[in-house]
């Protein structure tokens, strides 16, 4: 094994090009590859790297003997037309017309609600479910108005003043055990006679079934039977309900606002209840309506 004591070599320098790479131009034994010169010029003249034909027909090539691209790339480019940008229809996803009401509420498309009960069979458990209830609560004919199978969900649309009654009926007995009121909300259907509704989600645990109830008032009597003697979770949901949508619950211990100020006037959630240009309490700034907010889009 020899002692090599002279100074390194340059490892780019001794191993030359990398491999695949051309040399163009240039002496190899003298002054190196060409790619070492500067891009202004070659040894032998002719431009570095133009991508452009030479006068001797060869096509240019770039200091690692690439050719050019350039030239191909920019007629594809001009050669191409861009798409037309799709144009934007009158109304969004859910139906609202474009403009400048930022809340959406402008032009909502309404579905049409199933007014009559569904024909049988119900399908799935519902048929089983409905004939238990027949055969336990004896008042079904007088309570219960019609049954509607929608989506896959089993409501039952029940008189007002016999609301609680029913959710008993479904609470205690075995055939059924809704032990849980999931929810309870209101929801206003301006354009029919029977404009508010309440809409209860109750949950049986020991069958694993869900099952909806539905009451409907007028807004010159909107009067429902409470249900917090058979749910008491039902106390809050009812005084929102009330606070928002101006039902009155009868028999619940104490129905007062849960959101709005207790002498707020009127329920904001109805749909004829402005939106909007209401002054703001203690700022005596006014919230615009949504015609003259600012639009975004």
């Amino acid at each position: 094994m020899s002692d090599d004591t002279s100074t390194p070599r340059d490892e780019t320098t001794a191993a030359g090009p990398a491999e695949g790479a051309a040399v163009t131009g240039g002496d190899a034994a003298g002054s190196g590859p060409a790619s070492e010169l500067p891009d202004a010029q070659r040894p032998d003249g002719s431009p570095a790297s133009t991508g452009a034909s030479r006068p001797d027909g060869e096509v240019a090539t770039d200091r690692l003997g690439a050719t050019s691209a350039a030239p191909a790339i920019a007629a594809k480019a001009s050669a191409v037309t861009a798409p037309d940008a799709p144009a934007r229809g009158t109304s969004d996803m859910f139906g609202a017309a474009f403009g400048s009401d930022t809340s959406g509420f402008g032009g909502l498309v309404r579905a049409p609600r199933l007014e009559a009960g569904s024909p049988r069979p119900y399908g799935a458990w519902f048929d089983e479910a409905v004939d238990a209830l027949q055969e336990s609560y004896a008042g079904f004919a007088e309570a219960v108005e019609r049954v509607v199978v929608d989506r896959g969900e089993l409501t039952l649309h029940v008189r007002p003043d016999r609301v609680a009654e029913v959710a008993r009926e479904l609470r205690d007995s075995p055939d059924h055990r809704y032990e849980l009121l999931s929810s309870l909300s209101g929801v206003d259907y301006p354009d029919t006679e029977r404009r508010f509704h309440v809409v209860y989600h109750l949950t049986s645990m020991t069958y694993r079934r869900r099952l909806r109830l539905e009451t409907a008032v007028t807004e010159a009597d909107p009067r429902v039977a409470t249900v917090t003697g058979v749910y008491p979770t039902a106390d809050y949901h009812e005084r929102e309900t009330w606070d928002f949508f101006g039902v009155l619950f009868e028999g619940h211990p104490a129905l007062t606002r849960i959101f709005m100020p207790d002498d707020w006037q009127g329920h904001p959630q109805r749909k004829d209840y402005p939106l909007g240009g209401i002054p703001v309490e203690f700022q005596g700034a006014v919230i615009p309506p949504p015609d003259e907010r600012r639009a975004y889009a």
